[in-house]
């Protein structure tokens, strides 16, 4: 069974296509970014020290960045939790905090990815402490 750091680097390719209906705030036909999580991986990784974004915001900037008009919602949610927990994973291994995917600037109390952590909320919100950010 793959671990998250495997899901994480688990290859695949970005596609953009259009949607194939609507969905969520998604307009069937718009063109619809379906992001890696390695691509998500790095995004999270641009945000500063002491800036947070939440979901809707991460998906629109995606869009943006690679030509889309939106992010596919559930890709992004199943992404989050992978970024997240290979973080996590790393940091059981021995990674320094420092080196982690700060995944805690998009990730607060409220993201309902959150709650499906198998490491729980803990260290996010004390990172999110740390760099003064709101829960």
């Amino acid at each position: 069974m793959k671990d998250w750091t495997d899901r994480l680097n688990g290859g695949g390719e970005a596609v953009c296509k259009p949607s194939p209906r609507s969905f969520g705030d998604i307009v069937e036909g718009q063109a619809m970014l379906v992001p890696t999580a390695r691509q998500v991986d790095a995004f999270i990784r641009s945000i500063p020290p002491g800036v947070s974004m939440d979901v809707r915001a991460l998906r629109t900037a995606l869009a943006v960045e690679h030509g889309a008009e939106v992010t596919c919602p559930v890709t992004i949610g199943y992404h989050l939790r992978t970024v997240a927990e290979a973080a996590h994973e790393q940091l059981e291994r021995g990674a320094a905090e420092a080196g982690l995917t700060p995944f805690w600037r998009v990730l607060s109390a409220r993201t309902p990815t959150t709650a499906k952590l198998s490491f729980g909320a803990g260290f996010g919100a004390r990172k999110r402490r740390e760099e003064g950010l709101e829960e």
